[in-house]
């Protein structure tokens, strides 16, 4: 198994990203397949740093996409803070939702990191969460009334949100398959779901990838193939988010269900006939 990552290895590695992030199939999960089958050193300090940083260029694809959203938020959240009446506005509200929604996975995820980057940088982990994660998207679907929308969404639905996106930290899980179920569960539409786990994931990742961009750049030589990927991320994951959002105002997240079995029987085999180490 090798630590040192090269342009190759950056440019599928940034197309992998970019499909995945906003899927609910789990971008980190499908990164430490293919680090593994690139004979990578998935549970390596550098490796994981990598996996962290180069999903920032996803996120500043839905920062893109969002922009209009984000400056609304943004500004009524800046109002909102010296203005009584301000607080009375919806966006006032939805910002708060936000943060509301990034505070435990921050706390989770920072309290929790060593394991995260760590054991559970684990093939069979990655292949039960894929597997065992199913269900909670099959459920989700069955009981959404989606009989609320944006207008709708309260401090409540929020921390519920934020709370399922914690389990996000296992590598198979999925953040945004995570997101959306929690938003469907709550009677939250689909396509609202799916808006606000974007939302939620800005704050979420972009952080991740800043606490771990100085330690993926310090070893030699991996600040083009950072780079590299970070960019392929970007762009493959702008038209990514732009499907998403058409495929679920049409279509159930429990779609994808097939596809996640597949992916985790398929590391099972993979793991039995010693083509993938447990470890990476």
């Amino acid at each position: 198994m090798s630590t040192g990552i090269g342009y190759l290895d950056g440019l599928v590695l940034g197309v992998v990203e970019g499909v995945t992030e906003f899927l609910p199939i789990s971008s980190t999960g499908h990164l430490t397949i293919v680090e593994g089958l690139l004979n990578l050193k998935t549970d390596s300090d550098q490796v994981t740093a990598f996996t962290a940083v180069i999903q920032m260029g996803a996120i500043l694809a839905a920062v893109l996409f969002f922009r209009r959203d984000i400056i609304r938020i943004v500004t009524a959240f800046v109002r909102g803070v010296g203005s009584a009446e301000a607080r009375q506005e919806f966006d006032w509200r939805l910002a708060i939702s936000v943060i509301i929604g990034s505070v435990p996975i921050a706390i989770v995820g920072l309290a929790l990191r060593h394991v995260i980057e760590g054991p559970l940088r684990n093939f069979w982990v990655v292949a039960a969460a894929l597997i065992l994660w199913c269900p909670v998207l099959i459920v989700a679907e069955r009981r959404a009334s989606q009989q609320r929308h944006e207008q709708d969404i309260t401090y409540r639905d929020a921390l519920f949100i934020g709370v399922l996106q914690c389990f996000a930290l296992i590598p198979g899980v999925s953040r945004s398959g995570a997101t959306i179920s929690a938003g469907l569960l709550r009677g939250i539409d689909r396509v609202t779901a799916t808006r606000l786990s974007f939302l939620l994931g800005i704050p979420a990742l972009f952080a991740a990838g800043l606490l771990e961009l100085k330690k993926a750049l310090s070893t030699h030589g991996s600040l083009g193939p950072t780079v590299l990927a970070t960019v392929v991320s970007f762009v493959v994951a702008y038209v990514s988010i732009a499907w998403l959002l058409r495929f679920v105002s049409h279509h159930s997240i429990a779609r994808f269900v097939p596809y996640r079995v597949a992916v985790g029987l398929l590391v099972v085999v993979l793991l039995a006939t010693s083509v993938l180490n447990a470890t990476g």
